[in-house]
């Protein structure tokens, strides 16, 4: 099992209000523009599963398999090419204040690990990046 983390990200919200938000996938709608077009297409989403295609990957499936109101939203990839389990955890930090971590593990054999970790963590650091800017 490999498993990859975001850095902790500060979030000017609570953390009731992050996980509103992110507990129901279609609110993520709102962020399709901030995506990189050269790297992300065909972006839908629906209140339990996210769907993109990412080039070279491919097509990729999340569904919400798990949700902890109000600090966790556990989601799996059920069409992807390697198996997926993404953690968006949310922690407060005052009031009005959070935190969030993204946690993805996977399973990968050593040479696939080399070829895709450094693409894996950086992917996992812009989308907590993006999260954190979101209007919650």
């Amino acid at each position: 099992m490999n498993q990859f983390e975001s850095q902790i990200v500060a979030i000017p919200y609570s953390q009731q209000r992050v996980y509103n938000m992110l507990s129901d996938l279609s609110h993520l709608e709102s962020v399709k523009d901030r995506i990189p077009q050269d790297k992300v297409k065909e972006l839908k989403f629906d209140s339990d599963t996210v769907s993109i295609n990412v080039l070279p990957v491919g097509d990729i499936v999340f569904k919400v398999v798990e949700r902890e109101e109000p600090k966790c939203v556990k989601l799996e990839a059920t069409t992807s090419p390697i198996p997926l389990t993404l953690w968006i955890q949310m922690l407060p930090t005052a009031e009005e204040a959070s935190k969030m971590k993204l946690t993805l593990r996977t399973e990968l054999n050593p040479f696939i690990k080399g070829m895709v970790q450094k693409p894996l963590q950086e992917g996992l650091e812009k989308m907590a990046e993006m999260l954190s800017k979101i209007t919650y």
